[in-house]
């Protein structure tokens, strides 16, 4: 039998996860950190089988590593390898002067795509990012910083304070009739057309037409919006993960 892999995300708000051995693939539900990350831990991670090993990326807290650090000692006995970015893995080059600035997360998202022959990857959350990667070549080569912007969530989240609303915003029409669904449908619009130009300019640079691999909290919201054809994959992090663990598997 061969060792389970329990592989994690760790992003701002929120943490994800997934087990794996190489042949299954067990994906858990995204949970928000809470006030007590070890609560949420155990809630999230209590009734699974006991990993061997254990692997993550993260763009969280050091208080919060540290503490899932931890945790996974105590619990399991296993010591957690933290991945960050590298010059090369995988055939995936960073472009980065310097490499290890560029984020963990996305790296494993870069990796997990090149084993798909995606040329750009779509990652939606609380600030969107747009990857790219030479399609013959695999390398990955940012101008001065990868396209960046607040997310669909970002947006929202910011008219809702400003407002003293709570709740989610549901409207995202490009047609509101209040602030809150104006900021809303504004941003996710904007995001959409910032996707397809930057798309566009892709393939005239690049002769063809990327594929395109979405990921990330507010992908989904994204895709009807975009002119050009992208996949949804939302452990598409995980994956990556999985892979520079040395454990195979399909995108």
């Amino acid at each position: 039998m061969s060792a389970m892999l329990l592989v994690l995300d760790l992003g701002n708000s929120r943490f994800k996860w997934a087990l794996t051995d190489g042949r299954a693939w067990t994906p858990g539900a995204a949970y928000p950190y809470g006030p007590d990350f070890a609560a949420a831990l155990v809630a999230a991670l209590g009734g699974v089988a006991p990993p061997q090993a254990a692997a993550f990326v993260s763009v969280t807290t050091p208080e919060r590593v540290t503490r899932l650090e931890q945790w996974l000692k105590v619990r399991w006995g296993i010591e957690a390898r933290r991945l960050s970015a590298s010059t090369s893995a995988l055939g995936v080059t960073n472009g980065y002067a310097q490499p290890e600035r560029l984020g963990a997360d996305r790296w494993a998202a870069l990796v997990a795509a090149r084993a798909q022959r995606a040329g750009a990857v779509l990652r939606g959350g609380c600030r969107y990012r747009g990857h790219r990667r030479r399609a013959r070549c695999g390398r990955r080569v940012p101008r001065r910083r990868d396209p960046a912007g607040p997310g669909a969530a970002t947006g929202g989240a910011a008219t809702r304070h400003r407002e003293g609303r709570r709740g989610a915003v549901r409207h995202r029409q490009l047609l509101a009739r209040d602030t809150a669904a104006a900021v809303a449908g504004g941003t996710l619009y904007g995001l959409a057309g910032a996707v397809d130009r930057i798309l566009d300019e892709q393939a005239q640079a690049l002769g063809a037409s990327p594929a395109v691999l979405v990921t990330g909290g507010d992908g989904a919201r994204l895709l009807p919006l975009l002119r050009h054809a992208a996949e949804p994959v939302p452990d598409l992090v995980l994956r990556g993960v999985a892979r520079l663990s040395g454990v195979e598997v399909a995108v």
